[in-house]
């Protein structure tokens, strides 16, 4: 089934691929196979269309079966008159990009375990020929959108990575809302022999050229990082590079940081930005306050930035965010706040659940619930260090 897949989707259409996907999987008997892929905003489930989805629409990720798959990263089998329907979540890695349904006739007593673990396998190798396929493509990209997207959140969006990733002791998960309408924040990371590198950005202003600023920071700041700077280099970079745009009345604000994985010591540095909080416990324990440097782009010199230092212990959690989230109104009119994020933190800390999950509730808990309104772009980076939860974004049968 494997073989027959990637030999027909070398040269296939990216539209082709649901239709392969749903033909080569009658090898182990099921049949209605459809793939669906979640919008920008985690909130919907679209499917792709082929046909086996025909008569399908989409489905919400809250409170549905197929919700309930991509949620818990895990297999959900049920019983239906025709047999068993499994969902299975297709990820790429750990990132969440949907889900696939799979009917199978005749097995009321349950799918066997040997097909299941194929039809799991199954569905991580479709999930990444949908990240290979939309390399060449927008028709994944629109399947996603379910409203119109503005120029700067475009820009924004091919420039950030993918919003999980996940390895040995270390999980990070991002957010970056309104979704289709942002301005100028923007966020990045990179894991490069064994140190993350994790940076969240805020162009004043909204808009493209608020976005424009945060493209001008995110690439002077991967070119300094690649080059292999140290912070302090990376915060002159960026500053001097933001200036040169002549823009004076533009900056940008930012936290640059660093994580030893196999140590936990983080180094970090603030450019007029809000401080990191670090959860531990279940409990926010630490704000993480360094003497601030200048917003990047207004070259007022000085005697260099500060590099704030900590060491982490083992299942903490570090919380990278913009002034967007503590400054969203709740329904009274009084601000969100930090104390209130800290707060929202702490209860997903202490249900045990993963970085993806607790950035997607906290974007449905401030938007969907109303808990707050935004006012301004919000972004956020949670990382988690030797927490163990990277194993619950990992297939059942790995």
């Amino acid at each position: 089934m494997l073989l027959e897949l990637l030999r027909r989707t070398h040269l296939s259409a990216p539209d082709a691929l649901a239709t392969a996907v749903a033909e080569e999987a009658r090898a182990i008997g099921a049949r209605d196979v459809v793939m669906y892929v979640v919008d920008y905003e985690q909130k919907t489930l679209v499917p792709v269309p082929a046909p086996d989805a025909s008569g399908r629409g989409p489905l919400s990720v809250h409170g549905t079966i197929a919700g309930r798959s991509f949620i818990s990263t895990s297999i959900v089998d049920v019983e239906i008159p025709e047999g068993r329907r499994l969902w299975l979540p297709l990820m790429d890695g750990t990132e969440r990009l949907g889900v696939m349904e799979m009917t199978f006739g005749g097995a009321s007593s349950g799918v066997p375990a040997d097909i299941m673990a194929v039809a799991e396998r199954y569905s991580h190798a479709v999930a990444m020929l949908i990240v290979t396929k939309s390399a060449y493509s927008d028709h994944f990209t629109s399947l996603r959108r379910r409203q119109p997207m503005t120029m700067a959140s475009e820009l924004l969006w091919e420039l950030v990575p993918p919003l999980v990733f996940a390895t040995d002791d270390l999980v990070v998960a991002g957010l970056m809302e309104p979704a289709y309408d942002m301005g100028g924040d923007a966020l990045d990371y990179a894991l490069n022999e064994g140190v993350l590198h994790v940076a969240v950005f805020d162009a004043m202003g909204h808009g493209l050229p608020a976005a424009g600023m945060s493209a001008f920071a995110l690439s002077a700041y991967r070119h300094s990082r690649r080059t292999g700077h140290g912070l302090a280099e990376t915060y002159t970079a960026i500053d001097a590079v933001v200036a040169s745009q002549q823009q004076t009345t533009r900056f940008v604000t930012a936290v640059i940081a660093t994580l030893d994985v196999g140590s936990g010591r983080l180094q970090w540095i603030s450019a007029g930005h809000p401080a990191p909080l670090v959860v531990r416990r279940g409990r926010v324990v630490k704000t993480l306050d360094v003497p601030p440097s200048p917003p990047m782009g207004l070259q007022l010199g000085g005697a260099g930035p500060v590099v704030g230092q900590e060491v982490l212990e083992p299942g903490d959690l570090l919380l990278f965010f913009t002034d967007g989230l503590t400054e969203a109104r709740r329904p009274g009119g009084e601000l969100f706040s930090v104390e209130r994020l800290g707060e929202f933190i702490e209860r997903q800390a202490a249900a045990g659940l993963p970085a993806p999950e607790t950035l997607r509730r906290m974007r449905e808990a401030i938007i969907e619930r109303r808990e707050g309104a935004l006012r301004d772009d919000a972004s956020a980076v949670l990382v988690e260090w030797r927490r163990g939860s990277e194993r619950k974004l990992v297939p059942q049968t790995v």
